[in-house]
């Protein structure tokens, strides 16, 4: 079993409570309750309640299940609980105010837990959070170099053999998703956002990837019915001269990286061409500037006044799905702090990992464009899920 080491957890907490100094100086006591920032500071997925204090000790307290918290974690302070009011017997000093994750903490499980501690006062810890998360260590990079192999061999290798004249969009998302799990993606995929939901990515033949879409993403996506507009569509046939448009996240060990391949069975038509290429150009002037001490807002700022007018028609979305960034951060899920976008002030560090993913839909055919995941170094953005870029043409 990998457990996340001691160490890697003390540095977390330690950066948190640096990273809640700078940007909530106030700050006494966060508490966290969500599955996944619980995992990040301890190392072990249970259902319970962190609490992090400035000037004392941490305690993650556990309702269920303490035996499997005990077999995964090297966080020093496992405490089993009943309820919530076990707690006390622990933290002595309640402040008036505290910070949890507004992002992620459903207002009825706060109100259950703060009838025993009456907060007066609840802030947000986000901001903090997202920061830290943001910054990968050694540990955390090792899991994302795999995803980006996986991503790689997928995608470059494996899909152009899998398209199959007259196989549907379900079958040929259910094909390759039997593939990445061979090679040792970990299935679930994990979105952030409020309603966030992905399964496997957008798989899409021709226009479907101009389909309109409520994820805040620019590739649309039919799916499999209104139900579930997820993973692939049962009734869409690939035949040729279609374009193929697989945006898929791929998860080792908790962590993801995002990658999007284009393909077209047949002789890509020039026009197509042109706008793919254009994605690409726009793809590698992020790159460029994904290193120390840029703002994620002026590199959006930068590229966004090179574009014109009639580029833009349809550039990041089809319609009412265009959105307002050019990529996003990733970690432990898919749609992770910074996003490239306005309002976005704060500079990127050495050790970030974004997805950049310039893209264009075009009337008639679907969505070009790439995206590929990179690690914020001094000389730009070293991308980790691949080499082709281009249109990948598969002749059936």
């Amino acid at each position: 079993m990998i457990k996340t080491p001691k160490n890697e957890l003390i540095r977390r907490l330690d950066f948190f409570k640096n990273a809640m100094n700078r940007f909530e100086p106030e700050w006494e006591i966060a508490v966290l309750f969500d599955k996944i920032n619980i995992f990040y500071f301890t190392g072990t997925m249970q259902n319970g309640t962190l609490f992090i204090q400035r000037d004392g000790d941490s305690y993650f307290f556990i309702r269920r299940n303490f035996d499997r918290a005990v077999a995964e974690s090297e966080f020093e302070n496992l405490i089993p609980i009943k309820s919530f009011r076990d707690i006390h017997q622990y933290i002595k000093k309640i402040p008036e105010t505290v910070y949890i994750s507004k992002d992620s903490t459903p207002i009825s499980v706060f109100e259950r837990f703060n009838k025993y501690f009456n907060f007066k006062t609840v802030k947000s810890s986000d901001l903090a959070i997202n920061y830290t998360r943001s910054i990968k260590s050694d540990y955390e990079m090792q899991f994302i170099l795999e995803a980006g192999k996986i991503h790689q061999i997928t995608k470059e290798e494996i899909v152009p053999k899998l398209l199959v004249e007259g196989m549907t969009e379900f079958d040929f998302a259910r094909l390759l998703l039997n593939e990445m799990l061979k090679l040792g993606h970990q299935g679930i995929t994990r979105i952030k956002s409020f309603n966030g939901e992905l399964y496997l990515g957008n798989i899409c033949f021709g226009e479907n990837s101009n389909y309109f879409n409520s994820f805040d993403g620019p590739g649309g996506l039919k799916g499999v019915c209104p139900a579930v507009p997820l993973f692939g569509n049962r009734e869409t046939i690939l035949t040729k001269d279609m374009l193929v448009h697989v945006d898929t996240a791929c998860g080792y060990m908790g962590y993801y990286t995002d990658k999007t391949s284009i393909y077209f069975t047949g002789k890509t038509p020039s026009h197509v061409l042109d706008q793919h290429k254009k994605c690409v150009e726009i793809q590698n002037m992020v790159a460029e500037m994904l290193k120390p001490g840029n703002t994620p807002a002026e590199i959006y700022e930068k590229v966004m006044s090179k574009l014109d007018d009639d580029f833009l028609y349809g550039f990041m979305g089809y319609k009412s799905n265009q959105v307002k960034f050019l990529g996003h951060g990733i970690g432990l899920h898919v749609d992770e702090f910074p996003a490239i976008a306005k309002g976005f002030e704060l500079p990127l560090e050495e050790n970030m990992v974004l997805a950049v993913e310039p893209k264009k839909s075009i009337d008639g055919v679907g969505m070009v464009g790439p995206e590929n995941t990179y690690i914020v170094t001094k000389n730009g953005g070293k991308c980790i899920t691949g080499t082709i870029h281009n249109i990948i043409e598969v002749f059936i």
